[in-house]
């Protein structure tokens, strides 16, 4: 395959459009890929031309990183590599400052993920799940230290509301600290609340949107079937309430059935189809494969190696559309012509050129 990249959001950094997730780094957590397959797997990634690697203090209890590290500097990769971990979950019982979005945690936590990681700089740096405590004040004034320190180029947010996502970009704006150029969030088929604000937020603020769980979970591998059970990672958690992991549902079931009618008539695997309906979709810089063997990784990085006719895009659609919660059910046709007066607008198109002259040359106005 031939990677692409797009830059991060508003900033410079290149990022692949496929990136590769290490939460399966290690088999701490009862599932994951041994030491020698997780190496086999990165290599598999970085030979076909991805540079962006997803971790986390809190993967597999800091063993992701670390193998990370050194798998980064066994190649000689660190000036290639673009590494972004994650802060805010706590891994020492007892301690309530070592988790959490606090500037004590930020601190301390990027300290023992570099000293983990073997690297003096982290390239993108998130908060990893809204601890819906600290102010985004803080949180955004402890990142912007941190890249001034030179221990952080990039920051983002996972997992957060979208209002507090709109405030942290507000506040780096109006105090020149460094703004969010990311946004992870779960995305798929069987999950696409974030259009309604995230998506928006993202492409009209700056923040390229890092995609996980783009297979619900393995959900849409196709290696779930509605009155099967196995040993899968879903299958550990049918009795939990880990809201990651709550996937079998008969509207989800319907969604599976659906891709693998157009899986087969495109001649492509069901989580190659899923990938690159992610990948295609407005405001998504980047989505993360969290791969546990060598074939799935080979399979995976094939996502991008076509398209999606128009007639079978339309099909998954119509099949994982869900509707629109207010206000956004409101904002429909009837509303917006008691707004414009009955006249027809709509959104600039592609080519549309601002109204700014530059000395020498005249302007040309697209006006709709």
């Amino acid at each position: 395959m031939t990677m692409t990249y797009y830059t991060l959001g508003n900033s410079g950094l290149r990022v692949s459009r496929l990136a590769l997730g290490t939460m399966t780094f290690g088999k701490e957590w009862g599932w994951g890929a041994d030491r020698d397959t997780a190496r086999a797997i990165f290599d598999a990634y970085v030979e076909a031309g991805g540079n962006v690697f997803d971790t986390a203090d809190l993967y597999t209890d800091g063993t992701a990183e670390a193998w990370l590290g050194e798998f980064i500097a066994e190649r000689g990769l660190r000036d290639t590599a673009v590494i972004a971990s994650k802060f805010t979950m706590n891994m020492q019982p007892g301690n309530p400052n070592a988790g959490g979005n606090g500037r004590k945690n930020i601190m301390r936590a990027v300290d023992a993920s570099l000293k983990r990681l073997g690297t003096d700089y982290i390239d993108l740096y998130l908060m990893h799940v809204w601890d819906r405590l600290t102010p985004a004040e803080e949180v955004m004034r402890t990142l912007d230290d941190l890249v001034r320190m030179g221990k952080v180029r990039h920051v983002g947010l996972s997992d957060v509301p979208a209002w507090y996502a709109g405030r942290a970009q507000a506040i780096a704006e109006l105090r020149g600290y460094e703004p969010v150029s990311a946004l992870q969030l779960e995305y798929s088929l069987a999950e696409r609340a974030i259009e309604n604000e995230f998506v928006p937020f993202g492409t009209r603020h700056g923040a390229g949107i890092m995609v996980w769980s783009p297979l619900a979970g393995g959900l849409l591998s196709g290696k779930y079937r509605p009155a099967q059970t196995g040993n899968g990672r879903l299958d550990g958690f049918r009795n939990s309430t880990h809201p990651g992991f709550q996937k079998f549902t008969q509207r989800n079931w319907a969604i599976v059935a659906e891709l693998e009618k157009v899986a087969s008539e495109v001649g492509r695997s069901m989580p190659q189809v899923a990938l690159n309906w992610v990948a295609t979709q407005p405001g998504i810089a980047t989505v993360i494969l969290g791969a546990t063997t060598l074939s799935q990784m080979h399979d995976n990085l094939g996502a991008l190696d076509f398209e999606i006719p128009k007639a079978h895009r339309d099909r998954l659609e119509r099949a994982s559309r869900t509707p629109a919660p207010f206000p956004y059910s409101y904002f429909g046709s009837q509303i917006q012509a008691r707004v414009t007066g009955g006249a027809t607008t709509g959104d600039k198109p592609p080519n549309y050129v601002s109204p700014v002259l530059i000395e020498g040359e005249s302007a040309s106005v697209s006006t709709n």
